[in-house]
C-alpha cells in the first residue's frame, strides 16, 4: 500500500522538477568605445587572421618548420592528452543520468552455527552437528537518480564547459608553440644577418689594417696608425662569438619547440631577405577578436563552468530521490538456479536529504559563487589584456616603419662616409683615426639596421598570433 502512495507521487516530482542555480548567460560584447587606437599602414581591421598565418611569410621552410613543431612539441602532445582526458569526463558525468544497472554473482561454501541461533547442537537424539553446503547467488540490480533540483544536470554543464575550456586552451598552446617557432625563426635570420655584418665588417677592418702596414712601409705612416687598426679589428673579431653563442642558443630553443635534438634541427642559413614582410595584415576587431583568440574562448568557458557549479552546489542543499529494483535468485543446487521457487525481488524508493552538515553545504554554495565572481574578472583581464597587446603592436608597426626608414638612411649615409675616409686616407688627406671612426660608426648603423628590420618582423608576427584563430583538432575537422 504505501509503495503504491509513493509510486503515485512520481509523475507529480517530475512536473515539479527543476535545474537550481543561475543559468549562465554570456558576456556582454565590448561596448562600442573599445578599440585600438590608431592602425598602422599595414593592418587592416576586418576579420581574424587565418589559422596558418605563418604562410604569409612566404618561406616554405618556415612553413615546414611550424608543421613539425605543431605534430612533435611534448607539450602540445600533453596538452592533446589533457583534452581527451576532459572530453571523457563529459561522457562519464553523461552517464550518471542514465539508469544504473549492476549484476552480481557468489558462489559459497558455509557452515551454519546453530548456536548463533539459540538452537542448541544438543537433543534427545544426541548431538546435530552444525550444516555444511553449498549456496549458489545470481542478481542485479536497477536505479535510478530522478535528479529533481537538477544537480547531475548541472554537473553535466559544468564537465562540458571545462571541455571546452580545455580545448580553447589546446587551440591558444598550437597558436602559442607556432607563433614562438616563427618568432625564433625570424631571430636565427637576424642572428645570420648580423653575423654576416659582422664579418663584412672584419673584412674592412683587414683592409684598413693592410692599408696602415702599407703606409708605414712606405714611411707615410706611423705605427701607432698600425696598431690603431689592428686594434679596432680585434674588438670586432671579439664581437663574433658572443654572436655565434647566440645563434647556437637560437638554434637550441627551436629544436626545443620542434621536439628534436639540435643536431636534429639542420641547417638554418636563412636570413632575414629568405621572408616576405606582408604588405597588409588582417587584424580583427574587437568585437570579432572576442569570438576569435582562444584565450578569450577559453576564459569564457570557464566563466560557465564556474557558474554550472554554483548550480551544482546549490542542488547539494535539497533532497535527492532514488528509485530501483534488485533481484537475486540463491540456492544450494546450481542446476536449479533459475527455478522460480528460488527467487526474490526488491523495489524502492529511497529519499535523502542534508539536516545538518556543520554549515558545509552552505559554505560550498558561497565558495562557488565567489569561484564565479573570480572567473568573470579573469575574464574581463584577458579581454583587456588582448586588447592592449593588440594596440601595442599597431603601435609598434607604425614605429617600426619610421624607424627602419631612419636606420636605412643612417646606414646609408655611414657607409657614405667609410668610402669618403678611406679614400682621403689612401691618398694622404686624413689619418686612420678618421678612418676608425668612419668604421664604427658604419658597423653601429649596419647592425641597427639588422635589428630594426628584424623587429619589424618578429611585430608583423605578433599581430598575426594575437588576432589569428586557432588550432583546429582534427577530429572537428572530420566532423564538419
Amino acid at each position: 500500500m504505501t509503495l503504491r502512495k509513493t509510486a503515485t507521487l512520481i509523475p507529480l516530482l517530475l512536473c515539479v522538477a527543476c535545474t537550481v542555480g543561475p543559468n549562465y548567460a554570456p558576456p556582454a560584447p565590448p561596448s562600442t568605445e573599445a578599440g585600438y587606437g590608431a592602425a598602422a599602414d599595414r593592418a587592416v581591421l576586418g576579420d581574424a587572421a587565418p589559422a596558418d598565418w605563418w604562410k604569409a611569410f612566404g618561406n616554405p621552410e618556415l612553413d615546414a618548420l611550424v608543421a613539425k613543431a605543431l605534430s612533435g612539441n611534448h607539450s602540445l602532445a600533453a596538452s592533446r592528452a589533457t583534452l581527451e582526458k576532459a572530453r571523457q569526463q563529459v561522457a562519464a558525468v553523461a552517464g550518471r543520468q542514465l539508469p544504473q544497472v549492476d549484476a552480481n554473482a557468489r558462489a559459497e561454501y558455509e557452515r551454519v552455527n546453530l548456536a548463533a541461533f539459540g538452537l542448541s547442537s544438543d537433543s534427545q537424539f544426541g548431538a546435530i552437528p552444525n550444516p555444511k553446503f553449498d549456496l549458489y547467488t545470481l542478481g542485479g540490480g536497477v536505479s535510478y537518480d530522478l535528479d529533481l533540483f537538477g544537480g547531475n544536470r548541472r554537473a553535466l554543464e559544468r564537465a562540458a564547459a571545462q571541455a571546452e575550456a580545455e580545448e580553447r586552451a589546446t587551440e591558444a598552446a598550437h597558436l602559442l608553440i607556432a607563433g614562438r617557432v616563427v618568432d625564433q625563426v625570424l631571430a636565427i635570420a637576424a642572428f645570420n644577418d648580423r653575423l654576416a655584418t659582422e664579418r663584412a665588417l672584419i673584412a674592412e677592418d683587414e683592409r684598413n689594417v693592410s692599408l696602415t702596414q702599407k703606409r708605414d712601409r712606405a714611411g707615410e705612416g706611423t705605427q701607432v696608425e698600425v696598431l690603431s687598426a689592428q686594434g679596432q679589428l680585434a674588438n670586432d673579431r671579439a664581437d663574433l662569438p658572443g654572436l655565434e653563442q647566440q645563434l647556437a642558443e637560437g638554434r637550441a630553443m627551436l629544436a626545443v619547440l620542434l621536439g628534436i635534438s639540435p643536431q636534429e634541427l639542420g641547417e638554418t642559413a636563412f636570413g632575414l631577405d629568405a621572408f616576405v614582410l606582408p604588405g597588409n595584415v588582417p587584424v580583427a576587431l574587437p568585437s570579432t577578436l572576442v569570438h576569435a583568440r582562444p584565450d578569450i574562448r577559453e576564459a569564457e568557458a570557464r566563466l560557465h563552468a564556474a557558474v554550472a557549479g554554483v548550480g551544482v552546489a546549490t542542488a547539494n542543499l535539497y533532497p535527492d530521490i532514488t528509485l530501483g529494483a534488485t533481484t537475486s535468485q540463491s540456492t544450494s543446487e546450481l542446476d536449479r538456479m533459475f527455478s522460480s521457487k528460488f527467487n526474490a525481488f526488491d523495489i524502492f524508493a529511497g529519499v535523502s536529504a542534508p539536516i545538518f552538515h556543520g554549515g558545509t553545504l552552505k559554505a560550498e554554495k558561497r565558495g562557488a559563487e565567489a569561484e564565479a565572481r573570480a572567473a568573470a574578472e579573469q575574464y574581463r583581464q584577458v579581454v583587456t589584456e588582448a586588447f592592449g597587446q593588440v594596440s601595442g603592436l599597431l603601435s609598434a608597426l607604425g614605429n617600426n616603419a619610421r624607424e627602419l626608414t631612419a636606420r636605412q638612411t643612417a646606414a646609408d649615409v655611414a657607409d657614405h662616409s667609410l668610402r669618403l675616409s678611406r679614400r682621403s686616407f689612401e691618398v694622404g688627406n686624413s689619418g686612420v683615426l678618421q678612418v676608425l671612426d668612419s668604421s664604427r660608426t658604419s658597423q653601429h648603423a649596419r647592425l641597427s639596421l639588422v635589428d630594426a628590420r628584424a623587429r619589424q618582423f618578429q611585430n608583423v608576427a605578433r599581430l598575426y598570433a594575437a588576432t589569428a584563430g586557432g588550432w583546429v583538432p582534427a577530429e572537428t575537422v572530420a566532423a564538419r
